[in-house]
């Protein structure tokens, strides 16, 4: 059967305001209470990827023009970018509430990276907010240099984001792994591309219980087993395959029109949450946001 986006805003709504209440007390701040709740901020920043908006403006003005009988109390678009960023933190608990409810497993992750644009390369970069953190870096991937960061993720073998971090474009990619591997339990293997070669660092990995496995270059005296690798690149097929949803289906986390390093960091977790709460949808109540439809038992 198919499902409205107003059944979808009020699905999605009353699932996270129940886990808001039970996560998180009142805040008490001087000044009158903010009248749209942070559960309705937090329904709101991730349903906008489910409707094809790359614009936070235009989406704001969209549900101001169509949907205001379900956020009577909706903001406009700077006071939203600013309550948006102030949720960062509930967002990436709300992320793990879906992942836990999806069920994850860790014992097996992908990694990988993907570059960010902060600045478009002829635009002045020394007043930017990003001046002095993002750097220039190189996608050899997509034959791209670009001004900004690299995003590296740790995916299960479904595919499902885990852990995130953000590091400057011109980051190795094995210093950038380092930024999120110890997050992962004594007993976990990491598969990853030709970036992640190196002796020594998969042996210090190793040393800490980190197993890395990594694709060979042509060149190497040591060569894995074709058996494996044909194995090993199928199973990476699905964090390139999760990187292409993130990138399309509403605003692309490669470029996310903040203008500031918290607007970005915030727009990045609310694409990934997004991404989350699609997958936590179609197992808890069977509905699939590509179509909206909804298919009952």
């Amino acid at each position: 059967m198919n499902i409205t986006l107003s059944e979808l805003f009020l699905i999605l709504f009353v699932w996270i305001d129940d886990w808001h209440q039970g996560h998180f007390t009142m805040k008490r701040t001087a000044g009158r209470p903010a009248l749209l709740s942070d559960s309705e901020m937090l329904t709101l920043m991730i349903v906008m990827d489910f409707i094809e908006f790359s614009s936070e403006r235009h989406y704001v003005e969209f549900m101001k023009r169509h949907y205001r009988n379900l956020f009577p109390h909706l903001l406009d678009h700077s006071q939203y970018n600013r309550r948006s960023r102030a949720l960062i933190s509930e967002l990436e608990e709300l992320r793990w509430a879906f992942n836990s409810f999806i069920g994850i497993k860790q014992n097996y992750c992908i990694i990988d990276t993907t570059p960010i644009v902060a600045v478009g390369m002829t635009r002045d970069k020394s007043h930017s907010d990003f001046a002095g953190i993002a750097s220039y870096g190189y996608c050899a991937t997509k034959r791209l240099v670009y001004y900004g960061f690299k995003l590296v993720m740790l995916c299960n073998l479904e595919g499902l984001p885990l852990h995130i971090e953000l590091v400057p474009a011109n980051t190795d990619e094995r210093a950038a792994a380092d930024e999120i591997l110890d997050k992962l339990s004594c007993g976990s293997i990491v598969i990853g591309d030709k970036g992640f070669i190196g002796k020594d660092w998969q042996n210090r990995w190793s040393h800490q219980g980190i197993n890395i496995l990594a694709f060979t270059r042509k060149n190497q005296h040591t060569q894995i087993s074709h058996r494996l690798w044909r194995r090993l690149r199928g199973i990476r097929a699905r964090i390139e395959g999760t990187y292409k949803l993130l990138k399309e289906n509403g605003r692309s986390i490669e470029h996310t029109l903040a203008h500031t390093v918290e607007g970005l960091c915030t727009r990045v977790v609310a694409k990934i949450t997004s991404l989350a709460s699609k997958l936590f949808l179609r197992k808890e109540f069977g509905i699939d946001v590509l179509t909206f439809t909804q298919q009952i038992n």
